[in-house]
């Protein structure tokens, strides 16, 4: 089976960046919407870089969406060091003399 190819009207893609601008949540308004979740992503990309229609607003939107991304992996990465050091801890009380 291929991929079906979805065409939507320039309405409809305006309305879901503005519903996930405003929301703050890609995934949610993409999911609501029955539309892929990159698919949206691409139409706030697209908006946020292209000049001309970048306001103020768009542009704290994505910095705020670059800020959510790193603290993020910033917080996959505490939750690795955490794990580590709660195997450790567990190691060295188990063979404490």
């Amino acid at each position: 089976m291929g991929k079906e190819n979805r065409s939507y009207t320039e309405e409809l893609k305006q309305e879901a960046v503005n519903l996930a601008v405003r929301s703050g949540s890609v995934a949610k308004v993409a999911k609501e919407l029955g539309i892929p979740v990159a698919t949206l992503h691409s139409w706030v990309n697209l908006r946020v870089k292209t000049k001309g229609s970048v306001q103020e607003k768009d542009q704290d939107l994505a910095g705020l969406f670059e800020e959510n991304r790193r603290l993020h992996k910033e917080l996959a990465v505490a939750r690795e060091e955490r794990d580590i050091l709660k195997k450790a801890a567990a190691y060295f009380a188990k063979h404490q003399k």
